[in-house]
């Protein structure tokens, strides 16, 4: 069993280097502009002989709850009561600061366990703040540099010193069964191309939520779960590191991620905002289902079609929120609109599932988790070749490919190659000759006959060698 620590301090200590630090890998945002976390984020991580899950926070801040510092500190306040022990943070270079004294106060209310970490203690100066931290009456400062790694074992030593023994090692998780389930949520379907295999609804799903600012994703994901877990507000921009949640629906595992709002390329000017849409994009791609959040009172914007673009040409499984339903005063005229206009606009995954919700109210919630379960269905499909190669029969009957330079063009067989997104390789005489409005026809009647809307479709096209070709040319 593992415990939980919180890493806690005022802006710009270095709580989501530590953090990146412990888990072993870059996840949460790093920048020298103060505030940058803002959602709490929480992730398995080791430090030597020790694991336990780490929650970065948002920096600590003196403000109204009204105000989005406010609503920052609510977040950081539940991650101190959801942990076992709490990293206090501070400045070693800098040293005390008023709200270090402030948020030490808090901490000390709340009776957890506190290690007082003294970052950036490898900077010219940073003795002095060591010293000045033991005001704070939290213990002795562990001098650390997350940025460098300097002075974890110390740390180490700290954290089984404040737990105890009996509770710093608990006992672990199997980490054979973790890099299982890891594994086949990124894994292809690699099946015999002849069988046809239920669909397995007890593997996990990952799902990203993406779209412009301001559409609603994080007060969606909050509606989804049934809690506070993201922070929301009528600013446009909250969100800045994609943060994953882990949910339980309908007894299956789904793991959910928020991503910063994707605005237009132009319009992007400050590095915090490029990485935090790069981290949106890692997010997408490491995706199952990408469910796309368009405000319904201002739909189709240029920029929501080149993410749902972006999210075909990835290969993930798109699903349309029509998000803030609530405000719309005729429903089902526009619903009929919309609709419409998803199929004139996004031909590439025709029949994508959209429907209207309104994260606020929850309205359409079970929906739209249905209509992701029937994409994630179509997205692993697997179609045998006998029923493919008895279906492009009846196709070349009826709408044989084109003659081109006065050759015909002949398609010989076909086969599914893969799964997520299905896959297919079509056997023809020459692939190259091949015209894109064939394939596409290809592409759309695989579609109709197999049941296969809002998904993108591969096909590939090869050719067999001409195994005389070799012979004919040392004759001649």
């Amino acid at each position: 069993m593992s415990f939980k620590v919180a890493i806690i301090g005022r802006p710009n200590v270095g709580k989501s280097t530590l953090f990146n630090r412990l888990v072993g890998r870059k996840l949460a945002l790093v920048d020298d502009t103060p505030g940058v976390t803002r959602d709490r984020r929480v992730h398995a991580a080791k430090l030597y002989d020790l694991a336990f899950d780490v929650i970065d926070t948002a920096g600590f801040e003196d403000a109204g709850a009204a105000t989005l510092p406010g609503r920052m500190r609510a977040q950081t306040e539940i991650a101190i009561r959801e942990a076992d022990l709490i990293f206090f943070t501070i400045d070693a270079k800098s040293g005390l600061l008023p709200d270090d004294r402030t948020f030490a106060e808090i901490v000390r209310k709340s009776g957890k366990p506190v290690v007082l970490v003294a970052n950036k203690a490898e900077a010219k100066g940073a003795q002095g703040g060591m010293l000045e931290a033991w005001e704070l009456g939290l213990g002795e400062p562990i001098p650390v540099s997350a940025e460098h790694g300097q002075g974890l074992p110390d740390l180490r030593d700290a954290v089984v010193a404040a737990l105890g023994e009996e509770r710093a090692f608990g006992e672990e998780e199997d980490e054979d069964e973790e890099i299982a389930a890891s594994e086949v949520l990124i894994g292809e379907d690699i099946a015999d191309p002849d069988a046809e295999p239920a669909y397995d609804d007890t593997k996990p799903m990952r799902i990203a939520v993406v779209g412009r600012p301001n559409a609603g994703k994080s007060t969606l994901i909050n509606a989804l779960i049934g809690e506070e877990r993201l922070l929301t507000g009528p600013e446009a921009g909250i969100t800045r590191d994609s943060i994953s949640v882990d949910w339980d629906w309908r007894g299956r595992r789904v793991k959910l991620f928020d991503t910063a709002g994707m605005r237009r390329k132009a319009r992007i000017h400050e590095k915090l905002e490029v990485m935090s849409v790069q981290d949106g994009l890692r997010a997408i791609r490491f995706a199952e289902i990408v469910i796309i959040v368009l405000d319904a009172t201002i739909p189709f914007e240029k920029q929501d079609l080149q993410i749902a673009d972006l999210i075909i040409r990835e290969g993930r499984a798109p699903v349309i929120a029509f998000n803030k339903w609530d405000l719309i005063d005729h429903p089902q005229e526009l619903l009929a609109e919309l609709r419409e206009k998803t199929e004139r606009l996004l031909p590439q995954a025709r029949g994508i599932q959209a429907v209207p919700v309104s994260a606020e109210t929850g309205r359409g919630l079970d929906k739209l988790m249905d209509a992701v379960i029937r994409t994630h269905k179509v997205w692993n499909s697997r179609v045998s070749t006998g029923k493919l190669n008895r279906w492009l029969e009846g196709i070349l009957a009826h709408h044989p490919p084109p003659a081109v330079a006065g050759r015909r063009l002949k398609v010989k067989y076909v086969t599914q190659a893969k799964t997520r997104p299905p896959g297919f390789v079509v056997q023809c005489s020459r692939p190259d000759a091949m015209p894109q409005s064939y394939v596409r026809y290809l592409s759309n009647s695989l579609r109709e006959a197999f049941d296969m809307p809002g998904v993108p479709i591969r096909i590939a096209l090869r050719t067999s060698d001409n195994p005389f070709a070799g012979r004919a040319k040392k004759r001649s």
